[in-house]
């Protein structure tokens, strides 16, 4: 009765390192430094066995010596932190931190080839429940990238966390400022003697009029203001733009006058100075939304602004995303402000009238049918 499941599972030698069992799926018996390694290459295809066969037996040549291979998960983490400090902005290094620190209870003390689908599993099982999809996919993708390190250095043969999916994320609900709650800010900010002081209602302007990061706001000089040709650079200094490419954006109407405010008021101002002498209004922001009764807004709110109003005015998404620093050619501002679209679609439709036309409707003469 068990007879036909026990040959199913019998191996035959076909090739070196290469066997087929009773249901023609091929199987590899390497060794490699005395471990012998036992894979299925889950096809019953000769030439794509043969193919998968000699990847196998290159990741397995990888394997390191005795140095490494006892490594412990907090010692490759380490490791692989300092290796992708130099290509990562400090806030994205962060970010990767605080991934570690949430995954580290769950794997500290253990030898990283001992990392396998179980002990992630149970990670997933353990800590997805009281975390929230974000930090989940964060810490997930953090893991994928530690153990591609660790596949690459010959430590591991398989990165098991490449079996685990992403979880959903909620959509986020984007609370875009109107324009007249706009006008309602600034109007409190120039209020505030300390926020006109300091520069943070205009740079809530500018941020609002330019579409830029805070980030990117703080490091431009007026240098990086042409009025020449009615563009401004947008560079990001030493640190860089989040994708690390500069970009030039029109001088918008309303950042030339800004801008041109500004410079009036600072006339002895070098061109290689910066234009802001605070990195951020996040200060000034909500003070000012409470004593104007407006929700919290946060400084990137003041980038859906001038998104939202870009795609009010019939922008389209990939020149957006191009004014935003986006390489996605578009698709980012379609999925975040597509329904603001098509709101705007159905107003714009109530405007379709066609004028001239008669008030009196036509009368139709009712064509019988001749086999009536």
């Amino acid at each position: 009765m068990n007879e036909t499941p026990q040959k199913s599972q019998e191996l035959k030698k076909v090739a070196e390192c290469l066997y087929r069992n009773g249901n023609k799926v091929y199987f590899a018996l390497v060794k490699v430094r005395g471990k012998q390694i036992k894979r299925s290459l889950k096809t019953d295809d000769m030439a794509i066995a043969k193919r998968r066969l000699a990847e196998l037996r290159e990741k397995a040549e990888r394997l390191h010596g005795k140095e490494n291979k006892n490594i412990r998960f907090e010692e490759l983490a380490e490791n692989w932190m300092e290796s992708i400090k130099a290509s990562l902005k400090p806030k994205s290094h962060d970010r990767r931190r605080v991934a570690i620190v949430g995954l580290t209870p769950f794997f500290k003390g253990m030898p990283v080839k001992a990392v396998g689908f179980a002990e992630i599993d149970e990670w997933r099982r353990k800590r997805g429940a009281s975390i929230s999809a974000r930090s989940h996919n964060i810490e997930l993708e953090t893991l994928k990238n530690l153990l591609r390190y660790a596949c690459d250095r010959g430590i591991l043969m398989d990165n098991r966390a490449e079996d685990f999916k992403r979880r959903k994320q909620p959509k986020a609900v984007v609370d875009v400022l109107t324009r007249p709650q706009f006008q309602v800010l600034v109007k409190a900010l120039y209020a505030s003697p300390i926020a006109v002081a300091s520069g943070a209602a205009a740079m809530v302007e500018f941020l609002a009029y330019s579409g830029m990061r805070v980030g990117e706001a703080r490091e431009v000089r007026f240098c990086d203001v042409n009025f020449e040709t009615n563009t401004i650079l947008i560079t990001s200094g030493e640190s860089g733009t989040k994708n690390h490419e500069e970009r030039t954006i029109p001088l918008f109407p309303n950042l030339r006058n800004l801008i041109q405010r500004i410079k009036a008021a600072r006339p002895t101002a070098d061109a290689n100075d910066r234009i802001f002498q605070i990195d951020s209004p996040r200060g000034a922001l909500p003070a000012a939304c409470k004593r104007a009764g407006l929700p919290h807004f946060s400084v990137h709110s003041l980038r859906h602004f001038f998104a939202s109003n870009a795609i009010e005015n019939d922008v389209n998404f990939k020149v957006v995303a191009g004014w935003l620093g986006h390489s996605d050619g578009g698709m980012l501002v379609a999925k975040t402000y597509g329904h603001l679209r098509q709101e705007f679609s159905a107003t714009m439709a109530q405007k379709m009238t066609f004028e001239g036309l008669s008030d009196t409707p036509p009368t139709f003469a009712v064509v019988r049918d001749a086999a009536a």
